[in-house]
């Protein structure tokens, strides 16, 4: 990192050097980054980049891009930061462990009487087993059946999560697996701000902004906020809504700046009062792993290296925090575009990091895009689904949420994600026959269901028969379908997943137009339907109607 440009600040101030456009050529970011991010905001992936660096005693900010009104975002400028939000909850844990209140050994049950919180044996779910994501809980609840998708955590209230708790079963002692879980971060966050009788956005006031003077932060918007921030858009470019959160705002509701993370930051890498120091460490330090090679304390996530950082996402943004293991060096990474670029991240912490291929995405025909469309795959235990939705092409793993596709090449595709694309590959007689997925290697998926989905007759149900279907429906697997009446068509909604019409075929067969998935409804002695099944890939996916709760 060439850090002489960086302008240096007087003791106790925060100064920030805004460089943008052709400015920041030399300084905060090491050439490779600044041209990597360059490329990017170039190619759309991204509408803004905005670097927030520490290096030494020496603070700057970067901006990349223009925001919807055509000005360049500064320090100043507010951001959802999803996830990093867990680091805040953490500290909020290492905090009451210090101050004798908890341990990490505490049951969650303890601070939340009222609450049934599976168990699994005799093995409780404890504040240490929250806060390393080995709570055994699934990442989402399953009643997360969300008024509107675009705000999905917007009405998931404590009457919603104390529902789901006390119908889930755990599958596994708690302790025993790392399983990231949102579901997890929210409750931990939402128990300690019950037992201090405050809110969590009250709690983490208290404890961390203002301590730190972090007056454009908080899990809400003030005025000042609202009229500095970032519109914030998907991973296609598009508009997207900000995301509020209710009882799971532990796991990602906090809004802030550069100015504030620069604050934030410093103190995690140790310029903080105490007690807080204290407990940003505390809550910094690896306790178990990850997987092979990373691992976890409270939130805070280690590399082999000693880089310790965090990063978040939601509907409309994307965030990476981190800093160096001799604590000299660290970055926040700030976009209002929702694509992952923790490779810049760590390229800025780690000369040997590799940093992604900037790809631009280019028009292919409809009719091209048609050939890809299929099931794939890619071992015994996982699927991939490739379809069409409007005008563009996704993805979808078993199991997993769709994720876009872009073609930069006939038969080449890439996510706007680090390190993951596509190859499709073609027979003799030029048809699609499979595909490679590149993702830590090179994956062979060979296509299983023809391309040419069978031509499905659709007919008029009237509305009244429609509303019997309407309900929940409980797979085995933890997930619901929640099956709703839009107008004079029913749509199907699975956990977490975007809603879709679905149309039929006959009384109780329905079929997606968007995949190749079928619903065929059950009714019961009495005429009344009391379940369904899910046809898709090969796999017959029963489950039973459940009372719909609100």
């Amino acid at each position: 990192m060439r850090s002489g440009m960086i302008d240096r600040i007087a003791a106790g101030a925060l100064g920030v050097c805004l460089l943008t456009g052709p400015s920041a050529n030399a300084g905060p970011l090491p050439e490779r980054v600044e041209k990597a991010a360059q490329e990017r905001i170039a190619a759309g992936i991204c509408q803004t980049l905005l670097f927030g660096v520490v290096d030494g005693d020496k603070r700057a900010v970067v901006a990349f891009g223009k925001l919807d009104d055509g000005t360049t975002p500064d320090g100043d400028t507010v951001y959802e930061i999803g996830s990093i939000t867990k680091t805040f909850t953490a500290t909020l844990l290492a905090q009451a462990v210090l101050s004798g209140g908890l341990t990490l050994e505490t049951p969650v049950s303890r601070l939340l009487p009222d609450f049934n919180i599976p168990s699994h044996g005799d093995k409780e779910i404890t504040l240490g087993d929250l806060a390393t994501q080995h709570s055994g809980l699934p990442r989402l609840p399953a009643n997360l059946l969300p008024r509107d998708a675009a705000n999905p955590y917007a009405d998931y209230d404590a009457a919603k999560l104390k529902a789901f708790l006390a119908s889930y079963a755990l599958t596994r002692d708690p302790g025993a697996a790392y399983e990231y879980s949102n579901l997890g971060f929210g409750l931990l966050g939402y128990a300690l701000a019950q037992t201090q009788h405050t809110t969590y956005d009250a709690a983490i006031d208290e404890t961390i902004l203002t301590p730190l003077r972090m007056t454009m932060s908080g899990t809400g918007l003030t005025d000042a906020m609202r009229a500095h921030l970032a519109p914030g858009h998907d991973q296609n470019g598009a508009a997207a809504k900000n995301w509020d959160l209710d009882a799971l705002a532990g796991a990602g509701a906090v809004r802030s700046t550069a100015n504030d993370m620069l604050r934030y930051l410093r103190a995690n890498m140790g310029d903080a009062p105490a007690p807080l120091l204290a407990a940003m460490k505390l809550a910094q330090a690896p306790r178990s792993d990850m997987n092979k090679t990373m691992h976890v304390g409270l939130a805070w996530i280690t590399t082999p290296n000693g880089i310790v950082w965090h990063n978040g996402e939601t509907g409309g943004y994307h965030s990476f925090l981190g800093f160096t293991a001799d604590r000299r060096r660290g970055v926040v990474i700030l976009s209002n575009t929702a694509v992952n670029f923790d490779d810049l991240g760590f390229a800025m912490l780690d000369a040997d990091a590799p940093l992604a291929p900037t790809r631009k995405a280019v028009a292919l025909p409809d009719a091209t895009l048609d050939q890809y469309v299929g099931t794939y795959k890619l071992t015994d235990q996982v699927q991939l689904d490739v379809f069409r939705t409007g005008n563009g092409l996704f993805v979808q793993a078993t199991g997993q949420t769709p994720v876009a596709i872009f073609p930069f090449a006939p038969d080449a595709f890439f996510a706007k994600l680090p390190g993951v694309s596509i190859s499709f590959t073609r027979d003799a007689k030029d048809a699609v026959d499979g595909l490679v997925l590149h993702q830590n290697g090179d994956h062979p998926a060979p296509r299983t269901i023809a391309l040419e989905r069978p031509k499905r007759p659709e007919i008029a149900l009237d509305v009244a028969t429609l509303g019997e279907y309407v309900g929940q429906y409980k797979f085995d697997f933890g997930a619901l379908l929640d099956v709703a009446l839009k107008g004079d068509h029913l749509e199907a909604q699975l956990t977490a997943q975007p809603t879709f019409p679905i149309f039929a075929t006959a009384k109780d067969k329905f079929f997606y137009k968007i995949v190749d998935a079928q619903l065929d409804f059950e009714r019961d002695a009495s005429g009344r339907v009391a379940g369904l099944v899910l046809h898709q890939g090969g796999r017959n996916m029963h489950a039973p109607r459940m009372p719909i709760q609100r």
